[in-house]
């Protein structure tokens, strides 16, 4: 078998509502081997991965699958359900999948569910070769897979503390983003709304009471200096300095880095100079540069604590306990540590609730003082501390102990939070316990921190969990209510998406709105270009959405987008389904108009169903017959045809409607009729010559009327938008120099053309000379096709050729040209293989009076060549 693609749908897409891996597959020789041809090979699959049992599959019940296996499936069924329970093996909970052919013969796609992408796609590349090896009749050893899949989690997964956050935010239906890959920095919302973190430490959190918590000696003078018990102590630089602050401090002390975090290079309970000398070298290799001292301060004896404190309100407490063995009379210490480090809960690093523990440099030390070694047989019930640090990070554990906290003490964790100025902040503790205050008992801050770990509020050894990461969430959307997202628009179709969208734009931005665009040509933040190239996929929702100024997103949707990426949201308040109409068939298993139909259909399938809005164009059956089938939330129609017998009943039913009746663009429901604008006043309906604009301009006045934007600011969008370059850049943009009239289009398609022909017919007067070409991707029939309908409109037409898409150089032009000349019409065809030099051709050869229609693809360097330029032909005429 052979991957040919392989890559993850970031979204609702062509297969799926949500996020899913799409592999290409040729089963090659397998395609003549269903797998009833392979005997026992479904119960060889069963042996191997005994949870397969339990998925259904068409079948509907337990075992489903398998009944299909036995009876005869095709191998890229069987590695789409392998690739979802090797996901399920390593922890990611996954159900969904399909596999359909295509129209290749042994070529199928495969999509299943993932729940981090690099681990779906790595299950996917791993269920090929099990399923291949299965039918080679090999054994499979799936340990080293299940292995490798792990290790793939775990270098990409979140850690503990900002996955709490990511699901926290995720059961408030808030969307999360990571911005930059390989690290924990997140993004919840959209927008304006947006809100971000790294690890625990968020967008609020104050840069000066980072660095106070950064500086224990800092944090020492801001707490002693409110009244907060903390211990006694000096900054060292040398061990000399150490030494004689030890004998000033008294014994036992404590030594540690000036800066650190996770209880790296702390040392504790030191009684002696050897000791010290130990604790002192063990703090410095810790230290970081440009904070090389190391603080010497009073050993308080009590137990350690963590105190969490978010947005100002201790939310957890916990009693740590340094990574320990208790003996049983019988194994060394040692055997104990093995049998610590088999707990499940145990593993390296923050892959699961305990942290194995790690016999170092410090354990060794920590049990000489205790007089044992690793072969000491403990005797019954007799602990010994293996870690003078009580993080989890280091094998520690962890008790819950947020009921027990007393009052003041509660009062004081808030006000340390409010004295170092931290939005999160995690406060350790030396006490005897936390139900006294702390005057009443041996107790001391030692540090604080900025940026806390969750883990062991989340899952403590002992005791209840504490769901940290919702407190987070709450902070920072404190209105309940609020889910962080701003309102998306998508809009998609055959043709008009692009006019659409930025006239959509346009007229939010009137009503007062920030909005960020993203169709083919630009990205646009408030009208200022960000990104130039195509914009019509979910490159364009990504960088639209991070943007934090932006209150309304407007998107052009593309089909190829959809069908390589997904949408790249997962929602939309409104989306807009223009037309479907014969482009870019053959291309992606998408042959047929049904099939393009369900392609398009995914934007409205992505609506919210409650309070969302889906506006389809009444006029084309084939939106009518697929769009309100797959259409959630409410439907808003728009059509040329006032008296429209398919919408009778939704009006009826008080239903939204915007039409065209007395030359007015108004907008129906039930009985009452509200006028928008003079269908002359809108610019780009070139008054009534062209049909499509007025409809392009009917579904951005229900997109905005969905959004609840208010009429006179509809009508003033509307009536001020141009079909110029600044505002439509090579959407019917429309010049006249020396009597020669110019309309510059990037109409590629047949139905583009048909559109465009009123509009033609309307402006010309005289000679119509076309310049035209299409990319070369498209089925020769639709080529000829152009060229045809290119000769039905035209006198002149110059093809030119700058996008073979894989034909020869040529080949896309040849078509085209003998498409038009087999027209049966009277128009001269000419090829003219370089753009520039077909455009020159084109206005060298225009006299007053003539049309020119330019379909290009330099929009813009064509523009500039029109601008303000005599034609040489006219040149010459008045010379003569």
């Amino acid at each position: 078998m052979n991957i040919l693609e392989h890559r993850a749908l970031r979204g609702p897409n062509y297969y799926s509502r949500y996020p899913a891996i799409y592999m290409r597959l040729d089963i090659e020789e397998l395609e003549d081997r269903p797998s009833d041809k392979v005997p026992g090979i479904a119960e060889k699959l069963r042996d191997l991965i005994p949870g397969i049992y339990d998925h259904r599959c068409s079948v509907g019940e337990p075992g489903g699958f398998l009944q299909r296996v036995r009876s005869g499936t095709w191998a890229g069924h069987m590695v789409e359900h392998v690739a979802i329970e090797l996901q399920n093996l390593v922890g990611f909970s996954v159900g969904y999948g399909k596999t359909v052919d295509s129209y290749d013969p042994g070529i199928y796609n495969v999509v299943y569910r993932y729940r981090d992408e690099a681990s779906g796609i790595a299950a996917g590349e791993a269920a090929v070769q099990v399923v291949q090896d299965l039918y080679d009749g090999k054994d499979v050893d799936l340990a080293p897979i299940i292995d490798r899949l792990k290790q793939i989690r775990d270098a990409n997964a979140l850690g503990p503390s900002t996955g709490a956050i990511v699901n926290a935010a995720k059961e408030r239906n808030i969307p999360a983003y990571n911005l930059t890959e390989g690290t924990s920095y997140t993004q919840l919302g959209h927008g304006i709304k947006q809100r971000r973190f790294q690890a625990t430490v968020t967008d609020a959190s104050g840069i000066i009471g980072h660095s106070i918590a950064d500086d224990k000696e800092w944090t020492k003078q801001i707490l002693a200096d409110a009244g907060v018990p903390v211990p006694r102590g000096q900054v060292c630089h040398s061990f000399e300095d150490a030494q004689a602050a030890a004998e000033w401090i008294g014994w036992p002390v404590v030594t540690k880095p000036l800066s650190g975090n996770h209880g790296r290079g702390v040392t504790t309970d030191i009684a002696s100079v050897e000791d010290l000398r130990s604790g002192y070298d063990a703090a410095v290799a810790r230290a970081r540069d440009d904070y090389g001292g190391v603080i010497v301060e009073s050993y308080i004896r009590g137990e350690d604590h963590r105190m969490l404190v978010i947005g100002g309100k201790l939310v957890a407490a916990a009693r740590r306990r340094p990574a320990h063995v208790t003996g049983d009379g019988k194994s060394t210490i040692q055997q104990l540590i093995d049998v610590e480090n088999s707990d499940p809960r145990r593993g390296v690093g923050h892959e699961n609730l305990l942290t194995q523990i790690h016999v170092d440099e410090q354990t060794h030390r920590m049990l000489e003082q205790a007089g044992h070694g690793l072969d000491t047989v403990l005797p019954k019930g007799e602990i010994a501390f293996l870690k003078s640090t009580a993080n989890i990070s280091t094998g520690g554990t962890a008790a819950d102990l947020t009921d027990e906290v007393h009052p003041e003490v509660k009062f004081a964790m808030e006000r340390i939070a409010r004295l170092v100025g931290l939005d999160i902040i995690g406060i350790d503790l030396l006490a005897e316990n936390l139900h006294l205050p702390l005057d009443r008992q041996s107790a001391g801050v030692v540090e604080v921190n900025a940026g806390p770990g969750f883990r062991m509020h989340m899952s403590p050894t002992h005791g209840t969990p504490r769901p940290v990461g919702q407190h987070v969430v709450e902070m920072l959307f404190p209105d309940p209510t609020d889910d962080g997202r701003i309102p998306i628009t998508a809009i998609t179709g055959t043709n008009g998406k692009t006019t659409t969208t930025r006239l959509t734009a346009h007229i939010l931005r009137q009503a007062g709105w920030s909005v960020g665009m993203g169709c083919t040509g630009t990205v646009e933040i408030d009208n200022n270009v960000i990104l130039r190239g195509d914009y019509s996929g979910p490159a364009a929702a990504q960088a639209v959405l991070r943007e934090p100024t932006v209150e309304h997103a407007v998107l052009e949707v593309a089909r190829g987008g959809i069908m390589r990426r997904g949408l790249g949201f997962d929602e939309c308040d409104v989306g807009v389904l223009l037309n479907i109409a014969s482009d870019h068939l053959g291309e992606r298993d998408i042959h047929t108009l049904d099939e393009l139909a369900r392609c398009k259909t995914v934007v409205v399938d992505a609506v919210k169903r409650e309070g969302g809005y889906c506006v389809l164009n009444a006029d084309d059956p084939l939106v009518m017959e697929h769009g309100t089938h797959w259409a959630r939330g409410e439907i808003i129609y728009f059509t040329m045809d006032p008296q429209n017998p398919a919408l009778t009943e939704h009006l009826e039913n008080l239903g939204m409607v915007l039409t065209v009746r007395n030359g007015k663009i108004v907008l129906l429901r039930g009985k009452v009729t509200v006028e928008i604008v003079e269908v002359n006043d809108v610019p780009i309906a070139f008054e009534g010559h062209a049909p499509f604009n007025v409809q392009n301009a009917m579904a951005a006045a229900a997109a905005a009327v969905a959004h609840g934007i208010e009429i006179d600011d509809i009508r003033a969008g509307l009536r001020t938008f141009h079909p110029t370059p600044a505002q439509m850049p090579g959407r019917t943009n429309y010049f006249e120099a020396d009597g020669v009239k110019c309309l510059i289009d990037y109409g590629h398609n047949v139905p583009a053309l048909i559109a465009l022909e009123p509009l033609v017919n309307g402006l010309a007067t005289q000679r119509k000379i076309a310049v035209a070409t299409a990319p070369g991707n498209r089925r020769d029939e639709d080529l000829a096709a152009l060229g045809a309908q290119l000769a039905r409109m035209c006198d002149t037409i110059y093809v030119y050729e700058t996008d073979a898409r894989g034909r020869a150089r040529g080949e896309t032009a040849r078509v085209i040209h003998d498409g038009a000349a087999n027209a049966g019409t009277s128009a001269q065809v000419e090829t003219i293989m370089d753009e520039h030099d077909a455009v020159a051709q084109a206005i060298g050869q225009a006299e007053a009076g003539d049309f020119l229609l330019l379909l290009v693809d330099d929009i813009e360097g064509t523009t500039e060549r029109l601008k303000g330029r005599s034609f040489p032909r006219q040149a010459e005429l008045a010379q003569a």
